[in-house]
């Protein structure tokens, strides 16, 4: 009986100290999410004046864009992205993506020409992913006439800003492999094969798309 007991108070700490980190991780998240701006800490980040181009970033959740961006957001997704997903299983639909796009955790960076047009954006999420706390990359999405100047690294590097000064754990994303474009840019930055994403052979319904992170020093090291 005596082995039995002691089993089942390892089995009880074991439980115990599983929710005292989820609820640690649930906290960190939750406090990341209680900043309307996060970019108002890091001012030195809110223009991009490089390579011919002029343009100023600001981060806003989504309830508080207007009609018309997120209108012009959803057509530079479009444009952007409709075919990939068209290649793959996944398929695109207007309906879809715009809900997606809307839902209330959704936050996004978004550059502005000085005609106030955006002209690259990110949304990204501060959430919980199996249990970790991380900053989740959905889109990060640029017109041509900005591209291979440095918008998009600098955009990155944004994000994991937001990310590791609030103790989270990773920015992590989604990419199509047949977006070859996509991996070459993100394995640049460093970014590396989560975890999380699926095996070949086991989901292969699901074998066209990655996940990649790129973890917190302060936490991994």
């Amino acid at each position: 009986m005596g082995r039995k007991n002691t089993k089942a108070k390892d089995k009880l700490l074991r439980k115990k100290e599983e929710k005292a980190v989820l609820e640690k991780h649930a906290a960190l998240v939750e406090s990341a999410n209680s900043q309307v701006d996060p970019l108002s800490s890091f001012s030195a980040f809110k223009k991009f004046t490089k390579n011919g181009l002029n343009l100023d970033l600001e981060c806003k959740p989504v309830g508080l864009i207007d009609d018309e961006t997120l209108e012009a957001m959803f057509n530079l997704e479009k444009n952007n992205m409709k075919s990939f997903y068209d290649d793959c299983s996944w398929g695109w639909n207007d309906k879809k993506k715009k809900a997606e796009m809307c839902e209330e955790s959704a936050r996004y960076l978004i550059a502005r020409d000085q005609e106030g047009t955006p002209v690259a954006f990110s949304h990204f999420r501060f959430d919980l992913d199996y249990g970790d706390p991380v900053l989740y990359c959905y889109e990060l999405q640029l017109v041509e006439s900005v591209r291979r100047k440095g918008l998009g690294k600098f955009m990155m590097q944004i994000l994991e800003l937001f990310a590791f000064s609030a103790n989270l754990h990773k920015v992590i994303l989604t990419i199509l492999k047949h977006n070859p474009g996509a991996t070459e840019f993100y394995k640049a930055l460093k970014y590396e094969l989560d975890e999380t994403s699926p095996q070949e052979g086991v989901f292969e319904e699901e074998c066209h798309y990655e996940i990649l992170s790129k973890l917190n020093k302060k936490i991994y090291n």
